[in-house]
């Protein structure tokens, strides 16, 4: 019993003085976004497209463990192509992540990072246009989405990083409903979803 009390109390104190000599910097974080646009049916086709997304961010870090958390406030625009139509995403996105870190010296480390991340559609909510059977297609952009992010990167000189990440939306980004005219109805519904992968640099103040 005595020694479970010291090891709860060196494990208090390690992580009083890791707190007390946390890190925490701010900077500014941007990237390219490479998207891949999937349906719930093979009804369209579609083309990768790339994007980019820019913002401050902030990193919280435990020098000790090598435990830490990064935030940030990013404006994300992801294009995709649909026939002959380009869907334009764009949105707030604010990941949380948490990080492990791996010093290499003073010059460099690694890290790896996971977490969720909260997005706000702030652009166009709906595109429509006529294919060639006269069938009018509407798609309709959901207000708010989640996804999670899995990365890593490198630390260069405590302050510059870059990474690599692949953001997967869970559930739907929006969908496609075919109306037809002769009809006066909607014909069918398909689920879309915009997953990505990340290349990102950070500055760190």
């Amino acid at each position: 019993m005595k020694k479970t009390i010291n090891l709860l109390v060196l494990a208090m104190a390690i992580m009083f003085v890791s707190t007390a000599n946390a890190q925490i910097k701010f900077g500014v974080k941007g990237g390219l976004n490479l998207t891949n646009m999937s349906f719930s049916q093979d009804a369209f086709n579609t083309s990768n497209r790339t994007g980019f997304f820019v913002g401050p961010t902030v990193k919280f870090t435990l020098p000790i463990i090598g435990l830490g958390v990064d935030a940030a406030a990013l404006y994300d625009q992801r294009d995709g192509k649909v026939d002959e139509t380009t869907v334009k995403q764009q949105s707030i996105n604010i990941p949380v992540n948490l990080r492990y870190n791996i010093g290499l010296g003073s010059l460099a480390g690694i890290y790896f990072a996971a977490g969720p991340q909260f997005g706000f559609n702030v652009g166009d909510d709906s595109y429509i246009w006529t294919n060639a059977n006269s069938y009018k297609n509407t798609f309709q952009m959901k207000k708010s989405n989640f996804s999670v992010n899995l990365g890593a990167g490198i630390t260069l000189l405590k302050h510059l990083e870059i990474g690599a990440a692949y953001n997967i939306v869970c559930g739907k980004t929006g969908e496609i409903n075919v109306w037809d005219a002769s009809k006066n109805a909607i014909t069918s519904t398909t689920r879309s979803r915009y997953n990505s992968w990340q290349i990102s640099a950070a500055y760190y103040f």
